[in-house]
């Protein structure tokens, strides 16, 4: 099982510090934190796509590649791309050039984004939301496999026997299909063969599992390799010494964050007592103190099965020497317990 870290680049008021963390500091705080993530051993860094004041990161393949030069070993995503307003062979120039930089690191995760900024930013009609997202995903894997491109479409000029350029260091660059958990979204993700990320980010975690069934039961009917029908889970996080120090530090950032979507969509505020409830073993928040954390971690594993878990911390604005640390203590004390906790399922189900 994979483990790592999710991020969106939040940037702006600290609400603890009353400082502001501006888009150039925190772009430059995500380099040291993927290089603090591959020194201490996680799999993956994957970081999200948007196109607003609070969140640093419009272009995470840039991002990325600075990671890729003071790493070595780590995995680098996107968290998501959002393909509906994007080009796919620039998407995919992009990455595949991430991919060298890397020596064959790169991975992209497709989706249509929780947020709707790029698609007026980029001139594309809200209208057409789900046929952008199913075109463009079909160019985007059509460029994967390589070799003479062909290809027709509706939204975008058709491609005859072109050639996309630099060369992928892999093979096939991994594409994941991000997902909030809908069925629609999964299915498609199932038929096309393509390893899923599911954002879970409320209620119970262990409420997702009819959906990874039913994925898994598609891919399986559409004739695809069970070991290529990966599931991953990203969920809200942060790692201290104990339950309590971990709550308390991190409830201020997310609150903030959490509470301003929230006014945005006509949820209601983030309260404490939420944040708590969230964070008990039953939650859908992975906050706490190393042994609490790897515990549901490993009771993911053992409910759904799933192949990666990425804690997405921070959320909200928070001091960086706590993100390293939690990023630290991810690594060198939660990996090694979770890893311990999965010998002990699998030897159970022998």
């Amino acid at each position: 099982m994979e483990l790592g870290i999710n991020t969106f680049g939040d940037a702006g008021l600290d609400p603890v510090t009353g400082k502001i963390v501006s888009h150039a500091e925190r772009l430059n705080q995500l380099v040291e934190e993927i290089a603090t993530a591959d020194r201490v051993g996680l799999d993956v860094f994957s970081i999200g796509e948007h196109h607003r004041k609070d969140y640093a990161v419009s272009a995470p393949d840039i991002v990325l590649a600075a990671g890729a030069a003071v790493s070595k070993n780590i995995r680098l995503s996107s968290g998501v791309t959002v393909l509906s307003s994007d080009d796919p062979v620039r998407v995919f120039e992009r990455f595949s050039t991430l991919d060298g930089i890397s020596n064959g690191r790169a991975e992209i995760m497709a989706g249509r984004g929780s947020f709707i900024e790029s698609f007026p930013l980029f001139g594309y009609d809200l209208n057409d939301y789900n046929e952008l997202f199913n075109e463009k995903l079909d160019l985007l894997m059509t460029l994967q496999k390589g070799g003479k491109i062909n290809w027709q479409g509706k939204h975008r000029a058709g491609l005859q026997d072109a050639d996309i350029f630099p060369e992928s260091v892999q093979k096939e660059i991994p594409i994941w299909i991000a997902s909030g958990g809908t069925p629609q979204s999964s299915e498609r993700a199932a038929r096309l063969g393509l390893p899923l990320v599911l954002a879970i980010i409320g209620g119970s975690p262990f409420q997702f599992k009819r959906v990874v069934d039913f994925y898994r039961e598609v891919g399986r009917k559409s004739g695809h390799d069970p070991s290529k029908l990966k599931v991953a889970t990203n969920s809200h996080g942060f790692i201290w010494d104990t339950d309590q120090e971990a709550r308390d530090i991190f409830y201020p950032a997310i609150s903030a964050s959490m509470t301003k979507l929230g006014r945005e969509r006509g949820w209601g505020a983030y309260t404490r007592e939420a944040f708590d409830a969230m964070s008990d073993p039953e939650g859908a928040l992975y906050v706490g103190s190393p042994e609490t954390v790897a515990r549901k971690i490993v009771m993911l594993y053992e409910t759904m099965g799933i192949e990666r878990f990425t804690m997405q911390t921070p959320v909200g604005v928070m001091s960086h020497d706590k993100v390293l640390r939690t990023i630290e203590l991810f690594g060198k004390e939660v990996a090694p317990l979770v890893k311990e906790g999965i010998k002990e399922v699998d030897a159970r189900r022998k």
